[in-house]
């Protein structure tokens, strides 16, 4: 299953940033990854500043 961004996103991009298969891009007040391109490989969460990426 792929990642989940959640409500607390601040939008800051850093997790767009370090995404290896470019799944992450902005959308409507926050970051929203693409569940088809995700490979689950976890380093947006380990990225994200405010614990807002879920598996």
């Amino acid at each position: 299953m792929a990642y989940v961004i959640g409500d607390s996103c601040v939008s800051c991009g850093s997790c767009a940033a370090e995404c290896p298969v470019s799944a992450i891009s902005e959308g409507d007040g926050k970051y929203v990854i693409d569940a088809d391109t995700c490979i689950d490989c976890g380093t947006c969460a380990a990225t994200c500043p405010t614990g807002a990426i879920e598996g």
